[in-house]
């Protein structure tokens, strides 16, 4: 649901719970760092090595979470020699991960969870090597960024040769939408775009968050144009006097940009389609946007 001309929303959205799974995210997010301290409290920290050999028989754990399965079908599920499978099968019974029921094995509900995370592990490292470029510039920032729904982003990177792909990927997204919303967003289209920020005012109900000094350039550059999009509804404007990454949401998938202080370029931008990734996008626009100030109704004072 978009906001009103005057850029109120219709419901109380931003303040109900997400999905469960959601939740979940947010909460081990929330945890992650203090998880050490809680360990070392307890007194019941994982051997290393023992967390290694756990990672090292990720393939069989995985294989065994999708279903029981014999000896053989073992080896011919990852490939492996007799003797490998033995002595997978057979250390899984000794952690107590797995146990044997009509000739075949079967994960124990300790051994069904240890599996998962260690899925959840290798998700979370593999989405943090494809980000990096993103991580990279918005280090500062991190720790509101949750990876999990990004696994299978689509990572747009300036190189080079041709320093406005990711600003390129996100002006395709915009105009493949009926709808946008977002904030920090000028590096992501400049505004000397002119022919963009056009259609922004005309053909699509927008709602963007700029920084104070953003929103005075906004109204030099096109003051009719801007003013008229206001007064029609399809322009909601706010300020907020600091934030962080950029961040977009457009009607089918939401996108984040990092860009270098310096230059003010957009280095890279990440799309997804990715549903917990929307919810996610969701929550972090509607808190910078409750921190952040109308900016129809003095509009005449900023031009």
């Amino acid at each position: 649901m978009m906001p009103d001309k005057h850029g109120r929303y219709g419901d109380d959205r931003h303040l109900r719970p997400g999905s469960p799974i959601f939740e979940a995210i947010l909460e081990n997010e929330r945890n992650r760092r203090q998880l050490g301290h809680r360990l070392n409290t307890a007194g019941n920290r994982v051997d290393t090595d023992q967390l290694g050999d756990i990672v090292r028989h990720g393939p069989v754990l995985e294989a065994l979470l999708e279903e029981p399965l014999d000896r053989g079908e073992i080896e011919d599920r990852l490939d492996v020699s007799r003797a490998t499978s033995h002595r997978f099968t057979q250390w899984l019974g000794e952690q107590g991960f797995a146990e044997k029921v009509d000739g075949r094995f079967r994960l124990t509900g300790r051994g069904e969870v240890v599996a998962e995370e260690v899925l959840r592990f290798e998700a979370n490292v593999h989405t943090a090597q494809k980000l990096t470029p993103l991580l990279d510039v918005i280090c500062e920032n991190h720790r509101e960024f949750v990876v999990e729904p990004f696994v299978d982003a689509t990572v747009t990177v300036a190189e080079p040769d041709d320093p406005y792909r990711p600003v390129e990927r996100f002006i395709s997204l915009v105009r493949e939408s009926e709808t946008f919303r977002g904030f920090n967003t000028t590096h992501m289209a400049p505004l000397a775009l002119g022919g963009f920020h056009e259609q922004l005012f005309d053909a699509t109900d927008t709602e963007i968050v700029y920084l104070p000094h953003i929103a005075e350039t906004l109204f030099d550059t096109y003051p009719e144009r801007a003013q008229k999009a206001i007064e029609s509804g399809h322009l909601a404007l706010r300020t907020r006097d600091q934030l962080p990454y950029g961040l977009a949401l457009f009607d089918e998938c939401v996108g984040i940009g990092g860009y270098d202080e310096t230059t003010g370029l957009m280095q890279v931008f990440v799309d997804t389609d990715e549903p917990i990734a929307r919810e996610w996008a969701e929550r972090v626009y509607a808190s910078i946007r409750e921190d952040s100030e109308q900016l129809d109704d003095r509009a005449d004072s900023t031009r």
